[in-house]
């Protein structure tokens, strides 16, 4: 039997393994891929600390994931082996559950994730379903592509869906590896674009990257300045501090929105007032299917919009981890398999 690399977690905490298994078999609706890279997103912790419920051990991360297809199982339409796909957060739906019944993938009780639910793409291979597939177009390469699975389906896909229009004031809370591409997205898709981020360092950057104005959230008072402009339309959240998220809500315009996709344990407050006298609300965003992905990564290729990232060869999967983990990576670390 043919033989593959993996880097697996083999119990909560564990640490990062590199091992050599045998080269799955697609089953029935499954495509088995080649992996050429994977991102490694913060999200990856759930598999290493064990933090997500139901995970079975050994388990090998990875849910940004890009490669070509080797094989295809029994029942597999419209996918063929040479064909070019990337596996995002989205790595296969129930259809049965009410969620799915209306069509809305994402939120499906029973909604499997590359990496959690079955092992991922720090490997050579991996197997996906095809419901989990999304095209890759031919202008983007494979280790760019990998983050546009995570960091920018869920950027692209919340600001898409926000009610924006073109001329409408965008706010980017955390210029990091969700930030640097939402700044973009917002952007391109014709709004004024703040960028918020602590210190003055990453002024030169955001503004690089199509910001129209940058605040420095550790001398200025953020909200007041947005308020400067007319308020918010909505403002992006990319940040893990729900203290940062507080500051920033009064400066929310009527009828705007914060949508968060940052995780944060501690609550964010809000006066209900700030609330109820302007309309104003606070919504999260999961980051969308595989038809999502595929549009993100259509975009991001129409308007050359591109994640900043540093690559590592896989037998290196447990520093990129760390480096990511640390926040040293800017923005985001991506794992390469010579394939």
């Amino acid at each position: 039997m043919p033989r593959m690399r993996a880097v697996q977690v083999k119990h909560a905490n564990g640490p990062f393994e590199l091992v050599e298994r045998e080269v799955p078999t697609p089953a029935a609706g499954q495509v088995l891929i080649k992996v050429q890279a994977c991102g490694v997103c913060h999200s990856d912790a759930f598999t290493k600390l064990g933090a997500f419920p139901g995970i079975n051990y050994p388990r090998v991360p990875g849910h940004e994931v890009v490669g070509v297809i080797d094989k295809v199982g029994e029942r597999v339409t419209n996918w063929e082996p040479g064909q070019r796909v990337g596996v995002g957060w989205h790595g296969g739906h129930c259809g049965h559950c009410p969620s799915c019944r209306r069509g809305d993938f994402i939120t499906c009780a029973n909604g499997q994730i590359p990496g959690i639910s079955y092992d991922g793409g720090y490997a050579d291979y991996m197997i996906a379903p095809f419901e989990a597939l999304a095209a890759i177009p031919d202008d983007l390469q494979a280790a760019e592509a990998a983050p546009l699975l995570c960091a920018g389906i869920t950027t692209y896909n919340a600001l898409r869906n926000s009610g924006i229009r073109a001329g409408d004031t965008v706010a980017v809370l955390g210029i990091g590896g969700l930030g640097h591409l939402g700044v973009q997205f917002a952007a391109k898709m014709g709004c004024r674009t703040v960028a918020i981020a602590r210190g003055a360092d990453k002024r030169p950057l955001a503004l690089e990257l199509g910001a129209h104005h940058y605040f420095d959230s550790t001398t200025q008072d953020v909200a007041a300045e947005l308020n400067k402009l007319g308020g918010a339309r909505v403002i992006l959240s990319t940040v893990t501090s729900s203290q940062a998220m507080s500051a920033v809500l009064g400066g929310l315009a009527v009828d705007g929105k914060m949508i968060v996709v940052g995780a944060a344990p501690d609550p964010i407050e809000v006066s209900p007032l700030l609330l109820i006298g302007g309309r104003r609300a606070i919504q999260g965003w999961p980051s969308g299917t595989s038809a999502d992905s595929e549009e993100t990564l259509a975009f991001s290729a129409l308007a050359n919009i591109r994640p900043m990232i540093e690559t590592m060869p896989l037998e290196r999967a447990a520093e990129a981890y760390e480096r990511m983990m640390s926040g040293a990576a800017r923005f985001r670390m991506v794992i390469t398999t010579g394939q």
